[in-house]
């Protein structure tokens, strides 16, 4: 192997070792902890939400009028909605899953009366529902039962309590009974565990809260209250339909509403698809953007390759001559020229590597994200590697085909 004679050309081009390996080097640490951010935001948007969001609407009541009675309407329109053909069940809900706007609230296991260093409080999520909450959002029930109407009340505005029963996520259920018994148990509502206790009575499997980007976004608690109109007179309804037919059914919906009363202003009609796309769009525009930095970064480094080593083998002309009348086949100069590059390459690897854990740190200290992965380093560095030798193919291939006269004439 002629490793030495390589080494030699090399430091007579220090210039081009140094830009190449640099270049290298920056393009592993960016293209691997892009590839890690992207993976991140992939599974991020495409985790479940429990609900059956296909099929799912939402739609605002506003009341205007004097005489406008709140109670007396959310009676009237979840009638009418429910009579539409082709839904299956509709609620009220304060806020809608995914739409990063809601409430939130802190619960605990004990009362405010227990000792300070035994009582811990857990931040959740909060969706007032009424009975047929959990079959219009489609979630699944693992454990315990559903609402009954006599469960539900109406919650006013000073209200800062709960109801004697909520249904929690198991995710949440885990949080705040480790031993797996939360079926049954107490827990104590209002920031610092005040207000009366609420009975968890069932268990969801996954339900989202509001916010995408919350570390607590498995956390939700489902209240079976009607909103009162101390609030400011509004009612927001969730609709589950017969998925194929949501859209058609959206408009049916928005018109009867708009009949039913018209001291009322109806708005906010969406799909819950829609406000899934809404919510991850910065996530699926940041992928974009890292992944159009990703082939740039990987073009333009190959490219870098490209011109460097044709630039060589046009300097070494009379070089590559010489070998060919002694005897180098041509595969010996292509050998050459892709052990060079595997050099240079490596080179800017052994830099890189640093470079992309460096990076790595900059990035969990200054922007939250989680350490890379091991394997991610040596996947970027083995992928750059490939790339350096598929950049250099071509120039070494025609390095290998000049021939002994051609370069005899360039003396």
């Amino acid at each position: 192997m002629e490793f030495r004679p390589i080494l030699n050309a090399l430091m007579r081009n220090k210039t081009g070792l140094l830009l190449i390996a640099l270049q290298v080097a920056i393009t592993l640490a960016i293209v691997c902890n892009s590839v890690f951010i992207i993976l991140q935001r992939i599974e991020k948007v495409n985790r479940p939400s429990g609900m059956d969001e296909k099929a799912l609407f939402t739609i605002t009541s506003l009341g205007f009028a004097p005489d406008f009675d709140l109670r007396g309407s959310l009676r009237q329109d979840l009638d009418a909605l429910r009579s539409i053909p082709g839904v299956i069940d509709a609620t009220t809900i304060n806020s809608v899953p995914l739409s990063n706007g809601g409430w939130s609230e802190g619960i605990a296991t004990l009362p405010e009366s227990a000792p300070e260093d035994q009582r811990k409080n857990t931040p959740t999520s909060i969706y007032i529902v009424d009975d047929h909450g959990v079959n219009t959002l489609g979630v699944h029930l693992v454990a315990g039962r559903n609402f009954t109407a006599d469960d539900v009340s109406y919650r006013s505005r000073d209200d800062k309590g709960t109801p004697n029963s909520v249904i929690v996520t198991q995710a949440l259920a885990e949080q705040l009974y480790p031993d797996g018994n939360a079926l049954g148990k107490p827990i104590y509502s209002g920031l610092g565990g005040k207000g009366s206790s609420s009975t968890i009575v069932g268990i969801v499997e996954r339900l989202q809260a509001p916010w995408v980007g919350w570390d607590k976004v498995e956390h939700a608690l489902l209240v079976p209250q009607y909103q009162d109109g101390e609030f400011d007179n509004s009612a927001r309804y969730l609709i589950r339909t017969d998925a194929a037919r949501r859209d058609e059914i959206m408009k049916e919906a928005e018109r009867k509403l708009g009949e039913i009363n018209t001291g009322r202003i109806v708005r906010g009609l969406q799909s819950v698809e829609e406000v899934r796309g809404e919510s991850y769009r910065q996530d699926r525009a940041m992928t974009i953007v890292l992944t159009t930095v990703i082939f740039s970064l990987l073009a333009v480094t190959g490219l870098g390759i490209v011109g460097m080593v044709s630039f060589w083998v046009t300097r070494r002309v009379k070089q590559i001559g010489t070998r060919r009348a002694l005897g180098a086949r041509r595969f010996d100069i292509r050998r050459y020229f892709m052990i060079e590059n595997v050099i240079v390459v490596g080179v800017g690897i052994a830099l890189g590597l640093l470079l992309t854990y460096g990076f790595n740190l900059w990035l969990m200290k200054h922007y939250e994200l989680p350490r890379l992965a091991w394997y991610y380093a040596p996947l970027g560095a083995l992928t750059v590697l490939l790339l350096g030798q598929l950049a250099v193919f071509g120039p070494a291939t025609r390095a290998s085909r000049v021939s002994p006269a051609v370069a005899t004439r360039t003396v």
